[in-house]
C-alpha cells in the first residue's frame, strides 16, 4: 500500500525544492551529533515547530532505520495501529516500511493491530518523515499510532515490546516520539506545565510522566507515546535525556496568549 501525504502543502510545502530549503533553514549545522536510543519531536506546522524539529534531528546521528510512534488525533476503534508493509511518500521521495522490524514488534506482543486505516489522515507521523530525508537517503520505518485513551499498561507492554524487537534485530534502530506541549494557553502557562512534563521525560520516568500530564492536566498530545519511549529507552540502557531546544508558537507568531508548545529532547 502506498502511503500518500495528509498534510504536504499545509504543514509543510509540497514543492520537494521549497520542502528542503526550508529544512535547511531550520537544521543546526553547527550541532555536534551524538548517536542516540530515542529522540521527542513535535508535529505542528513547519512555521511553528520545525526550528525545534530541526535543532533535534540535528543532534542525534541518523541510523537507516526508525520506528516512529506518535497520537492519532482522531477517533480510532485500535489503541496501537502499527503499518507493516507498503511505502510512505512525501515530496521528498518514498519510504519503505520495515516489514521484518514491524513484524518483531508485532511478535512481542498481541496489542498492536495492523490497521491502515489509522494512519491515512494523521499527522504526526508524517512531518517527522522529511527531517530525516534531508539527512539521509536510504532509510525504512515503521508508523505506530496511539489512541488518546491507551491506558499505562499498554503503553508498558508496547515499549518492552520496542525495546525486545530492537535488541531481537540486532540493527541500529533510532526511536522517534512524535509529540507537542501545551495546547492553547498562555506562554506563562505553557511554559509552566510544560517544565514539569519534561522534567519527567529528563529523569527518563516514564510513569511520573503519565501520572502528572493527567494529575495537571497539560494538553500534551503525545504523552502516551513519550510515555512508551521511556519505557523503551530504559529497556534499551539509556543512560540520560537532554533538553535540546523549548519553544512555543507565541515566540514565532508573537501572540503569547494562546500558544502550543514544542519540545526537541534526545535520549542517548
Amino acid at each position: 500500500m502506498r502511503r500518500k501525504p495528509s498534510v504536504a502543502g499545509y504543514f509543510y510545502p509540497s514543492n520537494p525544492k521549497k520542502l528542503y530549503e526550508m529544512i535547511k533553514r531550520m537544521v543546526d549545522s553547527k550541532a555536534e551529533a551524538q548517536k542516540a536510543i530515542c529522540i521527542i519531536s513535535p508535529h505542528a506546522g513547519y512555521e511553528y515547530s520545525g526550528g525545534v524539529a530541526g535543532h533535534v534531528f540535528s543532534s542525534v546521528k541518523l541510523p537507516e532505520k526508525f520506528i516512529i510512534v506518535g497520537p492519532n488525533h482522531r477517533d480510532v476503534s485500535t489503541d496501537l495501529a502499527i503499518m507493516k508493509t507498503g511505502t510512505w511518500e512525501t515530496p521528498l521521495g518514498d519510504v519503505p516500511i520495515d516489514t521484518s522490524l514491524a513484524e518483531l514488534i508485532m511478535k512481542q506482543t498481541d496489542l498492536i493491530v495492523e490497521d491502515e486505516r489509522g494512519h491515512q489522515l494523521e499527522h504526526s507521523l508524517e512531518v517527522q518523515i522529511p527531517f530525516i530525508q534531508y539527512f539521509k537517503k536510504n532509510i525504512s520505518i515503521v508508523p505506530i499510532c496511539i489512541a488518546y485513551y491507551t491506558p499505562y499498561e499498554e503503553l508498558e507492554e508496547l515499549g518492552k515490546a520496542i525495546s525486545q524487537a530492537i535488541r531481537k534485530s540486532d540493527q541500529e534502530v533510532l526511536i522517534i516520539a512524535s509529540t507537542d506541549m501545551s495546547h492553547y494557553v498562555s506562554q506563562d502557562e505553557a511554559r509552566e506545565k510544560d517544565f514539569l512534563a519534561i522534567e519527567k521525560i529528563l529523569q527518563l520516568d516514564a510513569k511520573g510522566l503519565f501520572e502528572v500530564v493527567k494529575r495537571e492536566h497539560i494538553s500534551m498530545c503525545g504523552f502516551q507515546p513519550a510515555t512508551a519511549v521511556i519505557i523503551a529507552s530504559r529497556d534499551l540502557n539509556a543512560k540520560k535525556a537532554e533538553l535540546i531546544r523549548y519553544q512555543t508558537s507565541g515566540d514565532v507568531s508573537g501572540n503569547f496568549s494562546e500558544v502550543v508548545g514544542y519540545a526537541g529532547i534526545r535520549i542517548i
